[in-house]
């Protein structure tokens, strides 16, 4: 059985920060990111929480992701924002968008923030959960480096490139959370199976010759097998065409991996849409969206996207969450 350790929520935070801060972040850029690290675990996806602080820390080091970078933002038109990250911390950079696009979407009825020059921006539905909670539906994007091949290719091209959308209720939550990949599973997660030793289901990824495989190293040189087969490459190609065709960002084919020490920093995307429900339902909205979510819990078993993550945010705020030893150990070695 795995050693655990339970830890709250605010020491999950605070550790992140401390080891992100100590391996050369800005306090600035360390915060935003150790509090999505919490509420990546407090929602169970412990594959993006503090497993990946030892992999953020190894890129501020390499050079892969400037930690004291400055987000630049502008307002080129009157219902857009954009920010150029640096290379630093996708984060930040969203921190500092939102902040902006908020307040504009509430103001025009809809508004778009567009990141580049970006890095991993971790749990997109962090992010969009954000935008609901502020009573707007939030879309977003974000591109990734090439993991998904073509349909009848094998070559990747386009990444597992997720895309998230959020739905508000009228208390100031996310009613409705979507949040996927356009791979069967995120890549991360044959990654972590990797770094256990551990073979992957069959139909999560292909070898380097397009061939099914259970083995994560092997997946990894090859390519990740897309959700639902070519419709999965459509969503990927759709978030790319968002995410780095619509912000200017590098595309997946040609960014560097999000691990590893190999090339220079990714400059990934980020694409978000913040709609006020009121300015397009003509207050309708929250009955139309109680209806449709009550067609789902009309039925016995049945889930709402989002449920699973709900759940665990409210057992972590209550019990805390258990952390594997091991990789406390990796993350406190960096303090």
């Amino acid at each position: 059985m795995t050693a655990t350790e339970t830890l709250t929520l605010t020491e999950i935070e605070d550790l992140a920060f401390r080891a992100l801060v100590n391996a050369g972040t800005s306090e600035a850029n360390a915060r935003p990111l150790a509090v999505a690290t919490a509420m990546t675990e407090a929602d169970g996806v412990a594959s993006h929480g503090l497993a990946y602080i030892p992999i953020y820390a190894q890129h501020v080091e390499c050079g892969k992701v400037d930690g004291q970078a400055v987000p630049k933002l502008d307002t080129p038109r009157p219902a857009v924002v954009t920010v150029d990250g640096g290379t630093g911390f996708a984060h930040s950079s969203i921190d500092a968008g939102f902040e902006k696009l908020i307040p504009l979407a509430r103001e025009m009825g809809v508004a778009v923030l567009a990141i580049n020059n970006s890095y991993n921006c971790g749990v997109l539905g962090v992010h969009t959960q954000r935008l609901a909670q502020a009573g707007l539906l939030g879309i977003g994007f974000t591109n990734a480096p090439a993991s998904i091949a073509p349909s009848g290719g094998a070559k990747p091209v386009v990444g597992t490139n997720p895309f998230s959308i959020a739905a508000p209720d009228a208390e100031g939550n996310a009613a409705l959370l979507i949040d996927q990949s356009a791979s069967t599973i995120a890549k991360s997660e044959v990654m972590k199976h990797a770094r256990e030793g551990n073979p992957v289901p069959e139909g999560w990824v292909l070898d380097a010759e397009g061939q099914p495989t259970t083995d994560p190293e092997a997946g990894l040189k090859g390519s990740m097998v897309p959700s639902g087969g070519y419709k999965g490459v459509g969503i990927a190609l759709t978030v790319e065409l968002m995410a780095a065709a619509m912000t200017g960002a590098t595309l997946g084919a040609v960014a560097s991996p999000f691990s590893g020490t190999a090339g220079g920093p990714p400059k990934t995307g980020q694409f978000f849409i913040a709609i006020d429900p009121q300015a397009t339902a003509g207050g309708l909205f929250q009955e139309k969206l109680s209806e449709l979510i009550a067609s789902f819990r009309d039925q016995d078993g049945a889930r709402l996207p989002g449920d699973g993550r709900h759940q665990a945010r409210i057992r972590a705020a209550r019990d805390g969450v258990a952390v594997n030893a091991a990789l406390l150990e990796k993350v406190r070695a960096l303090l």
